[in-house]
């Protein structure tokens, strides 16, 4: 089938409110839709039971309908959507392209390496579970994780549309990562690319911090044979101190913001890429 001329997504999760940073990366993608002439859709990305919260799903849709983002209804939800995640897994099972890791999260923590970016989420994993042979399977272990095996040595490279030519090494910049929870979740790396492959997204926008999965989530594209979008990875917002903005910064939120008397025009100018450090006296 072939693709819509363009296609963009928001994909927020609700495990807290949404902050700058947030509203610089969507504000960005809406932009780029609008040159297009294409549609934005809105992902609920709330596959953290722990995290994942229904006040923060109502905030989100208050804070982006507010900032004047909008979006092609309905909004879709991950957590409604582990039959079409299951079925990802168990091809990949029959393929051999993942395997079965009992690591504790102790185990993991004295085996992992050190990040290579303090940006990246999910350091080299040691290996303590893999086969030496690739194994094929039809059916799950229930309570297990799983880990698709990257690679090694392979280079994987692709061309951002913003900031230019990036190339990773599968065993080196990153390893063999998780794609299945043994809560019978999807991880973050499968989910998306399940998800931006059946919503038909032609391209990504997010965060730069997420480069690293962008080429763990094209070795799943190839494996699960789907088509790989257009990618344009955002410059980040710092606080004044050069750390990233995250959720934990409650004083730069956008209804903390909206709270103190801003319009939706003085918070997304404070979200121009020149501007990469912002504070909360605006």
């Amino acid at each position: 089938m072939a693709l819509p001329s363009y296609r963009g997504r928001l994909a927020p999760s609700p495990t807290g409110f949404l902050h700058l940073g947030h509203a610089s990366t969507f504000r960005t993608a809406q932009l780029r839709a609008q040159t297009a002439g294409g549609p934005l859709l809105l992902r609920n990305e709330n596959l953290d039971p722990q995290r994942s919260r229904q006040e923060f799903v109502e905030a989100m849709i208050e804070d982006l309908t507010w900032l004047g983002i909008h979006w092609l209804p309905p909004m879709i939800s991950q957590s409604e959507r582990t039959e079409i995640y299951s079925a990802s897994l168990d091809r990949l099972l029959q393929q051999g392209d993942v395997y079965p890791c009992n690591c504790s999260r102790k185990d993991l923590a004295r085996m992992m390496h050190a990040p290579h970016e303090d940006i990246d989420d999910e350091p080299v994993y040691g290996g303590r579970c893999r086969p030496v042979a690739r194994l094929t399977s039809r059916v799950p272990v229930p309570g297990m994780n799983y880990r698709f095996r990257v690679p090694d040595g392979e280079t994987i490279t692709f061309t951002d549309r913003n900031l230019g030519r990036q190339t990773f090494k599968a065993g080196t910049d990153f390893g063999d990562f998780l794609i299945w929870r043994k809560d019978g979740l999807p991880s973050y790396q499968l989910a998306c690319v399940v998800d931006d492959d059946d919503t038909n997204i032609t391209e990504v926008v997010r965060g730069r911090d997420l480069l690293k999965s962008t080429a763990r989530q094209i070795l799943l594209q190839r494996a699960l044979n789907l088509h790989t979008p257009a990618y344009f990875h955002t410059h980040l917002l710092k606080d004044e101190h050069g750390i990233r903005l995250a959720k934990r910064h409650d004083a730069l939120a956008i209804r903390t913001l909206r709270q103190q008397g801003l319009t939706p025009a003085q918070v997304l100018q404070m979200t121009v890429v020149e501007m990469t450090t912002v504070t909360s006296d605006w």
